[in-house]
This record gives structure tokens, C-alpha cells and sequence, in this order.
């Protein structure tokens, strides 16, 4: 009797944790179940970024693949609820509202600014770039601060962060607004044939125009900072919380900055952590 009642308490004593690890591991499968129809409700989770945004991302012209930190966000974020992901390059900031707007996408990835927010939703940051001016080689100007005068026209694209502030703050200068983003030969030739004396976009940008056309150079300093963020639709608040804690996870770890050292982003950086 003695080693029945032994026998029966060793064996309780060894089922006890394997319950417990049965009861975690069915816990952490019904959280995941949830995390992944809360974020992806039709089973593959589906982000859209500005295309001709390089701080965002890049589309390979040959073969179609999405690079840069928005794709590697969606792929993580996707690999960790467990379902497939679809990166969907959009041609501006417009189209990358609407499709988080019109639910053709579940996260969009949009530079933060006021206008839009009182659309969609903005996560937390996850990377800081300063926008800049690209000018002639030959310009007088040396700093941001000497480009808002009279009789200087800007030439900047319609809706996109840096053309909202020049707009918004120029007192003196001219903002000349484009509705798409020209190949960079044709911006290039903008500056060079005096049609503008600046253009304004983010830092990335415009180092990349200047490398592809001679006669031009980026003023040292920026004139404003964007911060890129991720987007849900309005009112999605617990949706919205799960996006947050993903990045404050991923800046920690150092998963962001390494995205943006594979992407070469000039003058990108990781976000500082909310309320610092």
C-alpha cells in the first residue's frame, strides 16, 4: 500500500509540470490565433508603402521584389503570428491612405504628418531621416535657412512630409508642387535649367540625386525631421497596440537598425523611444 500511495505521488509529481507546459503551450496558441486575426483577418497580413520612397522601401525593376525596412517590418511581424505576408508598393502617399482606409491592406507605411492622422491611426515611430535641399553646385545658398528668400522657387511633390513643411512654413520662397515623383535625370535637370533653385525631399532621396546627377549637391544641414510610422485604420485601437509593442520590440532588439544598414538609407536613423 505504502509504495502504491509512493508510486502515486511521484507520478503526480511528474505530471504536474507537463500539464502546466500543456496548459502554456495551448495559452500561447489561442494568444497567437487571436494576435493573428486581430492583425491579419484575412490570414496573410498585407502593408503598403510608397514606392518611390527609399526610406521606406525599394522595388526591383526587374523582378518586382520589395526591399527596405517596410518589407522586412511586414515580414517579421508576419513571421511572428504565424501567417503569410504581401508588401504592396503604392505610387504616393495618397494611394497608401486609401488602401488602409478602404481595407485593401491591413498596415501602411507613411511618413507621420497632422493631415494624415486625422485619417488613419500613426503607431509609434520606427525611423527618424531628415528631409534636405538639393541644389546646384553653384547656388549661393549653404544652409536650409538661406533658401527661403524671394524670387526662389522649391520644387517639392504634392502630399509627401517635406513638401507639407515648405509649404506650410515658406514665407518668402515659391513652392513649385508636383503631383508624382520624377525620375531622378528629370528632377535633375529641373535645378540644372533654373527651373527651380531647390528641391526638397528627404535626405535619402536627394544624396541619391545627387549621385546620379553632376552639377548638384545636398545643403549640410536639415531643415525639418519625418518620422516613419506604421498606419491602421481609424478607431482600431487594439489593433494599433499590438503594431506598437512589435516595435518597441524591434527597435530594442536591433532589428531595425540592421534593416535599415542593409537598405543604405543615408542619414536614416532608429527612432528614439516614445516620450524621450
Amino acid at each position: 500500500m505504502r509504495g502504491d500511495r509512493r508510486n502515486g505521488v511521484a507520478g503526480e509529481a511528474v505530471m504536474r509540470p507537463v500539464v502546466a507546459l500543456v496548459v502554456l503551450v495551448a495559452g500561447l496558441v489561442i494568444a497567437l490565433h487571436a494576435q493573428s486575426k486581430l492583425l491579419a483577418p484575412t490570414g496573410t497580413l498585407r502593408a503598403s508603402f510608397i514606392a518611390t520612397n527609399p526610406v521606406q522601401g525599394r522595388v526591383d525593376p526587374k523582378t518586382g521584389a520589395t526591399t527596405g525596412p517596410a518589407a522586412d517590418l511586414t515580414r517579421e511581424l508576419a513571421r511572428r503570428i504565424g501567417v503569410p505576408s504581401v508588401v504592396m508598393p503604392m505610387p504616393d502617399a495618397g494611394a497608401v491612405l486609401e488602401s488602409v482606409k478602404n481595407g485593401t491592406v491591413d498596415l501602411g507605411f507613411l511618413a507621420v504628418e497632422a493631415e494624415r492622422a486625422a485619417q488613419v491611426d500613426f503607431s509609434d515611430a520606427y525611423s527618424s531621416s531628415g528631409a534636405a535641399y538639393a541644389v546646384r553646385t553653384d547656388s549661393p545658398f549653404q544652409k536650409s535657412g538661406d533658401v527661403d528668400r524671394a524670387g526662389v522657387t522649391i520644387g517639392a511633390i504634392t502630399g509627401q512630409a517635406p513638401e507639407v513643411y515648405v509649404r506650410e512654413h515658406a514665407k518668402n520662397a515659391r513652392v513649385q508642387s508636383l503631383p508624382a515623383v520624377p525620375p531622378n535625370a528629370e528632377m535633375g535637370r529641373m535645378l540644372l535649367d533654373r527651373k527651380v533653385d531647390a528641391f526638397a525631399a528627404n535626405r535619402t532621396r536627394m544624396e541619391e540625386l545627387v549621385r546620379d546627377v553632376p552639377g548638384l549637391r545636398v545643403l549640410p544641414d536639415d531643415y525639418m525631421v519625418t518620422l516613419q510610422a506604421i498606419v491602421v485604420p481609424k478607431g482600431k485601437a487594439a489593433q494599433l497596440a499590438e503594431v506598437n509593442r512589435f516595435l518597441a520590440d524591434v527597435r530594442k532588439s536591433g532589428f531595425v537598425l540592421s534593416s535599415l544598414n542593409k537598405a543604405k538609407v543615408a542619414g536614416v536613423k532608429v527612432a528614439p523611444e516614445p516620450g524621450r
